[in-house]
């Protein structure tokens, strides 16, 4: 295990709204405000999109499985904000619930809200966490300058 230790800086409350691409949102909300880590809790739903729900199988790299949604479905969402590249990049994952159909996994691509996303936003100082390309993955994880 690696760790490093930060403190907390600005909470940010924010408001994503009816239409709205989820993502695409919370990534200008970053750049504005210069959040370079943090972490968020969001509730609200989606009326649309497209999650990583697992890897087809435990292999190295891993081949993700997509599932869409077109339904409209309620979110909790947990994510991390680590800067890539000098640029915030989220790893967001969330659970989408309708009726009995759950799906959870890791939001990548474009959804559209469905009348509203609350989101809590941590901000993180000083923790030098950033995302690193793991050579054993192929993915950007979680590492330190």
């Amino acid at each position: 295990m690696q760790y490093r230790r930060g403190s907390l800086g600005r909470i940010i409350v924010a408001k994503i709204e009816h239409g709205d691409d989820l993502l695409a949102e919370l990534h200008k909300l970053l750049k504005v405000e210069q959040i370079q880590a943090g972490v968020m809790l969001m509730i609200g739903a989606l009326q649309d999109g497209s999650l990583v729900v697992g890897p087809e199988s435990c292999t190295v790299p891993p081949q993700p499985m997509w599932r869409e949604f077109h339904d409209g479905r309620e979110i909790l969402g947990v994510a991390t904000v680590f800067t890539e590249n000098n640029e915030p990049h989220i790893h967001l994952h969330a659970s989408l619930g309708r009726g009995d159909e759950p799906l959870t996994g890791c939001i990548r691509k474009e959804t559209r809200v469905y009348l509203v996303v609350e989101v809590i936003l941590w901000e993180i100082l000083d923790s030098e966490a950033v995302r690193t390309m793991d050579e054993l993955t192929g993915l950007n994880l979680l590492g330190f300058a």
